[in-house]
């Protein structure tokens, strides 16, 4: 490799970086180590592309002379190989040797270098292009969806619904993800990144979540997850809710979660007490599950949250089985897990929920339940759940919820 090789910053050293990082879930120093390039360099461009590779990480296709390529065709110049010679060592026609030159090598009498042909060509290569969000009906489309705290995968898959002939309003969850993070893409207003999940404004390596200490719960006569009918397991059977408690600062407040397994459709729980208050819980379980018509109120399955302490009375007044999960086990609650984390939206940890009223809480299950989901092949829970209520699944007239 010639010398100025190990400083150079190419294309091919930005794809080496990024496919450590996006492939394999290197640091971003052990990235710079592979590609060669300085660990400042690398974390400029870590930063500067909100984590999301602004290269192609395929490799180039054969059509294009690589670097390695560039190299032989200096290394054989220096030797005084002839280009047909330099054109058979790196299985390329002659006529590829003669053009290269003559778009590549530096002006006047200087010799051919790989490092300056190289970026040369790529310098070439980058063009103005126009973005899929520089078209205003779709920018103006997906701020919608975004300040409605949809996910990008969530906007890209209802846009193709909404305009299946119109490939202009059409745009990825990867474009929107980058329109978003990196630096010097305006088509969206970078502060609509605080209206992802993750609130963040730059896109960070899942870490493993740590786990919480559970202390030993009594809850007399409980019955647990795997009582449960196996029914509940494919949700093909509807009816089936998963429940749970959302915890405000220094856990003095809470809303109950109902989440329906089947339609993921969503009901909140006004709890004004926090959530040491049983009974509250107990009420609102009550009140709430009793505005849904007998096939809706198959079972419930919760925590070992002491706050279910009154669940026989929930069982007895909803006419609703309540089954408890095993310790340390939220997956066995899963989609009310997930339910949960898109909440935060809204209810941001850290923050007292007593503040918000019964009012505000139906506004927030209704955005929840007005938003499209990728395993509803992108209906809404509201939709999904409408669906069920005009079918005939009940031995009596549905009622709406």
């Amino acid at each position: 490799m010639s010398p100025g090789v190990g400083v150079a910053v190419t294309r091919e050293k930005e794809r080496r970086f990024w496919r450590a990082v996006v492939r394999r879930g290197a640091s971003t120093a052990a990235a710079a180590a592979e590609a060669r390039v300085d660990q400042v360099v690398a974390r400029r461009w870590f930063r500067e592309c909100g984590g999301v590779a602004p290269v192609d990480l395929s490799e180039p296709s054969g059509r294009l002379l690589s670097l390695s390529e560039r190299e032989e065709i200096s290394r054989g110049l220096a030797a005084g190989c002839s280009q047909a010679e330099i054109a058979r060592r790196i299985g390329r026609d002659r006529s590829t040797i003669s053009r290269e030159l003559r778009r590549n090598r530096p002006p006047g009498r200087k010799p051919y270098r790989a490092v300056h042909a190289q970026r040369a060509a790529e310098a070439r290569a980058r063009r103005p292009k126009r973005r899929k969000l520089e078209h205003e009906p779709l920018r103006v489309a997906v701020q919608a969806d975004l300040s409605r705290k949809w996910s990008p995968e969530e906007i890209a898959a209802r846009l193709r619904r909404r305009f299946p002939d119109d490939e202009a309003m059409e745009a990825s969850h990867e474009t929107i993800y980058r329109a978003l993070y990196v630096q010097g893409r305006g088509e969206l207003r970078r502060e609509l990144a605080s209206c992802l999940r993750t609130g963040r404004a730059i896109r960070k390596p899942r870490k493993r979540v740590d786990g919480r200490a559970d202390p030993d719960r009594r809850i007399p006569d409980k019955v647990m997850i795997s009582e449960r009918p196996a029914e509940v397991a494919d949700r093909a059977v509807p009816g089936h809710w998963e429940g749970d408690l959302i915890l405000g600062k220094n856990n003095r407040s809470a809303i109950g979660t109902l989440v329906e397994r089947s339609t993921r459709f969503c009901m909140l729980l006004h709890l004004p007490g926090g959530p040491g208050d049983p009974i509250a819980v107990r009420d609102q379980i009550v009140a709430t599950i009793g505005t849904l018509p007998a096939f809706l109120r198959r079972s419930l399955t919760w925590d070992q949250g002491l706050e279910m302490r009154r669940h026989t009375e929930i069982i007895l007044a909803a006419d609703l089985p309540v089954y408890f999960c095993d310790p340390r086990s939220p997956w066995q609650r899963g989609t009310n897990e997930n339910t949960n984390g898109l909440l935060r939206q809204y209810f941001p940890k850290g923050t007292d929920l007593s503040v918000h009223d019964p009012e505000a809480l139906t506004f927030v299950a209704n955005e929840l339940n007005g938003r499209p989901r990728k395993t509803l092949g992108w209906d809404t829970p509201a939709e999904a759940m409408a669906a069920l209520l005009s079918s005939d699944q009940s031995t009596g007239v549905a009622t709406t919820p």
